[in-house]
Parts: C-alpha cells; structure tokens; sequence
C-alpha cells in the first residue's frame, strides 16, 4: 500500500455543501464535535472563528476545509476512517450548515490491518 490514507474524507454531496458555504462565508474549517449541546456531529465555522488547541488533532482537509477533533476523542476513533456526508435536516446550533436544510453527519468505517500498519509508521 503505497498511497496515503485519509483519516477524513467527505462524500460528493458533503464536498458540495462545503463549497456552497465557502462561496457565502469564506474559508471554513470543520471540528468533529465530541458530545454536549450538538451531540457527535462535525460542525462547520468560518475559518478563525474556532480556536484550535495543542489538545486538538488534525485528521487532513476536506477539499481544503481543515478538519480537527479533541485527543481524547481521536483516542476513540483512531482506529476509524470519518467519512463526512449531508443529509436532510438542522445542521449543529453553531455550525454553519444550520439554516440550509441540510446537515453534516459523520460516517465511519474500520480501517484494516493494513491501513493501520501504514498509518502507524506515519506516526
């Protein structure tokens, strides 16, 4: 396995609402909500409007949208692939995808023995 594997990726339909946000806000970036008000949802901010911490770990980009999540969750998911997708309905209280009628969902699936082989000598 020679290419490198996304910890994040995002769906053609996720890809599109991102677009359509960056045309009304500008750069975006995504933070993989672990609990509390919006439940485990990946909530959409304007680029700067969501400070990133030495806590926080970044996972890649999603057609340039930098996407991060807490350490202590990643230590959850670590072992997982996020697949970003949109369906129907109300995006988090304080995610740009609120108000579309549309919304961020993540999807996941397992990475293989094989993946996390590589991913390890990433590390």
């Amino acid at each position: 396995m020679d290419h490198i594997i996304a910890r994040v990726t995002a769906t053609p339909a996720a890809i599109d609402l991102i677009a359509a946000l960056r045309r009304q806000h500008g750069p975006v970036m995504f933070f993989q909500s672990g609990g509390c008000c919006d439940g485990s949802t990946p909530m959409c901010y304007p680029l700067g409007e969501f400070d990133v911490s030495d806590t926080d770990v970044y996972l890649g980009h999603l057609d340039g949208a930098a996407f991060y999540m807490g350490r202590e969750q990643f230590e959850y998911w670590e072992h997982t692939q996020l697949i970003i997708d949109v369906v129907a309905g109300n995006g988090g209280m304080f995610s740009l995808d609120n108000g579309t009628g549309l919304r961020f969902i993540t999807r996941s699936r397992l990475f293989s023995d094989e993946e996390l082989a590589v991913l390890g000598s990433a590390a």
